[in-house]
């Protein structure tokens, strides 16, 4: 099960069907995130497409020896657009192709606007999702209810399995993941693969937005889930098989900030390399984050409270980064809600002591009651499972990277809920209690093909777990799939910014499928 293929090889038939001859694709705002996720302007260009267009562009020109590619969502204003289309064409034949179903009376007013007979095909291909891995998709769009559609773009008629409640599954504490994936979404934000560093100091032009693809940029392919430090390593090796290539210029590469420097006076390099000079950019940044909101010392505590239960040291951890003076408004009440999470019934707590400390610190009242929220939203009397497990009840452990300096491989050993729930799944023991059959059926056999799907979110730790279930269990397929991607940011805890909104429908619910 590949949903990045899924949606490739519905994006190629379109373009088959119409034929040999030059094309324009024209899509709306969210299909235009569809395909460029999956495919580089340059891989289409060889089909024969020449022209990207949105449907809801008013300056577009007439081009009779064009043909029309539409891939649009079946709304109402899209269907709008496309009658005014059909009633003044701009392009010689269109080929209609909705991302899911459209209605008949839509289907027979779309006819109607057809007076002069230019639509060749219209038809419904299920691609309304994003593909951000091959293992992972995002129903990342407005008013998307879609999981339906993943299953007639895999081809799966499954038996559904829905959690019986609504479980936390360690959100907060997967927010800073010490991978690469994961630390840029967290830090920089992820939308649709695609990177703002507009805001970095001293950006060039050319990197001031960035795109993160597996599926066109084979270093990020091969080191999306290793550990920050191991990214580091990986680009200084490049580094240093060019420069074995001149070594009258060889130069230290012991830093980022080296690696930084070498770029910027090798224009060669930056010429033959583009796609490293990217990354030794956003390595760059992320390791002036980590410092300057000093990760390392929060990842820490924020470890210790989601994997141990040592109450007097955790206690003692998060009233000491309280205190100081470098620590971010938003790192702050993480550190509280944790600490609220996994002790909130603890005889000995310290809560309120805590809830003072942030007002001490000038938290906004706001971002305050984000805290009692959080309990309200997956505290004990919400969840169906224990937060912490016996078996995470590890020693922290610090991996320092030596190889390096200014990176370091920390905090990875914290697991999150999902894994223990597919190994008991995979294994036939995940009780139907929790996770009951939807309907009479009854799984008797292992299942091989599991499409996992959280309504209220994923994160990339989640999409870690698959990956490494994906590749150490033979037979074994797993999809996971979510409303969002999440970091800190982008958490539906979040919109306890805007009000009190933190309804049910939005708690974090898992099924399979």
């Amino acid at each position: 099960m590949n949903v990045t293929l899924a949606v490739k090889q519905y994006i190629s038939k379109m373009i088959e069907s119409s034929g040999p001859g030059m094309k324009v694709l024209l899509m709306d705002k969210e299909t235009t995130s569809i395909v460029s996720v999956v495919y580089t302007q340059s891989e289409i260009l060889q089909k024969e497409v020449y022209l990207f267009e949105r449907i809801d562009s008013q300056n577009r020109d007439n081009m009779k020896h064009l043909k029309a590619i539409c891939f649009l969502r079946p709304t109402k204003e899209n269907v709008e657009h496309l009658i005014q289309e059909l009633r003044r064409p701009k392009y010689s034949v269109y080929f209609i192709y909705f991302s899911n179903v459209i209605s008949k009376s839509e289907i027979k007013t779309l006819a109607e606007a057809d007076e002069q007979e230019v639509v060749a095909e219209v038809q419904e291909f299920y691609g309304d999702f994003i593909a951000v891995n091959p293992h992972l998709f995002s129903l990342n769009l407005q008013g998307a209810h879609c999981e339906f559609f993943l299953l007639l773009a895999l081809k799966k008629c499954p038996m559904i399995r829905y959690q019986l409640s609504s479980d936390m599954s360690k959100r907060l504490a997967e927010s800073v993941k010490w991978t690469y994936q994961a630390m840029v979404h967290e830090l920089l934000g992820l939308n649709n693969n695609r990177i703002d560093l507009s805001r970095v100091p001293g950006i060039s032009k050319d990197l001031r937005e960035v795109v993160l693809s597996a599926e066109n940029d084979e270093f990020y392919a091969n080191n999306l889930y290793l550990n920050f430090g191991e990214i580091g390593t990986n680009i200084k090796n490049l580094m240093e098989d060019f420069q074995k290539k001149k070594p009258k210029d060889k130069q230290k590469l012991e830093s980022i900030s080296d690696m930084k420097a070498f770029v910027d006076n090798y224009p060669q390099f930056k010429k033959m390399s583009g796609t490293v000079s990217k990354h030794v950019t956003v390595v760059g940044e992320l390791s002036r984050l980590v410092s300057e909101r000093q990760l390392m010392e929060v990842s820490e505590v924020e470890q210790e409270l989601a994997c141990q239960n040592d109450h007097s040291s955790a206690q003692q951890n998060v009233r000491r980064l309280l205190q100081n003076p470098r620590l971010s408004e938003t790192d702050a009440v993480r550190l509280v809600m944790l600490y609220a999470l996994r002790y909130e019934k603890h005889s000995s707590s310290i809560l309120p002591s805590l809830m003072e400390e942030l007002s001490r610190k000038g938290v906004s009242e706001r971002h305050r009651k984000m805290v009692q929220s959080v309990v309200e939203y997956g505290g004990k009397r919400v969840r169906g499972s224990e937060l912490i497990a016996p078996t995470d009840a590890v020693a922290i452990t610090k991996q320092f990277f030596k190889g390096l300096k200014g990176v370091e491989n920390v905090y990875t050993q914290h697991q999150p809920l999902l894994h223990d729930t597919l190994d008991q799944l995979i294994k036939g023991r995940l009780k139907d209690s929790q996770f009951p059959y939807l309907g009479p059926s009854s799984l008797r056999d292992r299942p091989q093909d599991i499409i996992v799907f959280i309504i209220g979110g994923a994160t990339y730790e989640e999409a870690l777990t698959v990956y490494n279930l994906n590749r150490t269990m033979p037979g074994v397929r797993i999809v996971l799939g979510g409303t969002a991607i999440h970091n800190t940011k982008r958490s539906p805890l979040c919109l306890i910014q805007e009000g009190s909104r933190l309804q049910s429908d939005i708690s974090p619910r898992m099924a399979f499928m």
